[in-house]
């Protein structure tokens, strides 16, 4: 793609997230975008959230069920970028309006301690870089058109980013089996999805491990203090306005996404 076409992409997405009118997939309109336009297309969009003032806070890690890497044609998970105006506290209300046709999934995130700017990071490393991790929802969100999307699609989107919620249970790395640790969402009592760890590309420690390699050979390590979304358990499940949902992580504790009932302008469909 050229500079120019960059540019555009980059602006088509942000009137779609400003207005909640979305589009139609990239791949359609871009015959030449591929996995690295999508980056600079997600670099560039992110770059101007910086300027007017938010504060990156870490990272989030898509694609990472094998399933789902089959279903968009590609071999490896994919990233966007967290920013302070996505977290939102367990059991806070979450203004629907402000989501993008929204879905839940429950994940682990880790929380870093020490910075990971070796070479080729492994895993190892990560584990003695991890000061935490904790239970958490994040509700992606989509500005094509009816989740229409490839991988190309989902990686110029800040692979599909929304918001996060994070529990307020912290446990050292030491006291449980990721690859074991059970989940569990209930929608109102209901359960809607199930899951493990082993689902996040058979342990989340792995899918770390990839996210850091990946970003310290982008000259961009992860650092101390970061947050890191590690990657769905189980079924990401559609969200509607008024919906609570309980997500529970054996090991890890619980947390509560809640959703405000708001019918107001800009509502996502």
């Amino acid at each position: 793609m050229t500079s120019q076409d960059i540019q555009l992409a980059a602006q088509m997405l942000r009137d779609a997230g400003t207005h909640s009118q979305f589009i139609q997939p990239l791949r359609e309109q871009f015959s030449t975008l591929d996995a690295d336009s999508a980056y600079a297309i997600q670099r560039l969009n992110n770059e101007l959230r910086m300027q007017a003032g938010h504060r990156r806070v870490g990272c989030k890690i898509g694609l990472t069920a094998r399933s789902v890497q089959k279903q968009l044609g590609v071999d490896q998970p994919d990233f966007g970028v967290l920013f302070d105006d996505m977290s939102f506290g367990d059991g806070e209300p979450v203004p629907f309006h402000k989501l993008h046709q929204p879905k839940v999934e429950a994940e682990i995130a880790f929380v870093l301690g020490r910075d990971l700017d070796m070479t080729n990071p492994g895993h190892a490393d990560v584990m003695h870089a991890v000061d935490y991790v904790l239970p958490a929802v994040e509700i992606v969100g989509s500005r094509i058109a009816n989740w229409n999307i490839r991988f190309v699609d989902t990686v110029a989107d800040n692979a599909s980013s929304g918001a996060f919620i994070l529990g307020t249970t912290p446990r050292k790395l030491s006291e449980i089996d990721l690859r074991l640790c059970g989940m569990l969402i209930e929608r109102k009592g209901e359960p809607v999805s199930v899951g493990a760890g082993a689902a996040c590309l058979g342990n989340p420690v792995n899918a770390v491990v990839w996210l850091a390699r990946t970003m310290a050979r982008l000259g961009t390590p992860l650092r101390a203090g970061d947050l890191v979304l590690s990657g769905a358990l189980g079924p990401m499940v559609p969200v509607n306005a008024g919906d609570i949902f309980n997500v529970r992580i054996n090991g890890l504790g619980n947390v509560r996404a809640e959703f405000e009932t708001s019918s107001k302008e800009g509502a996502s469909q």
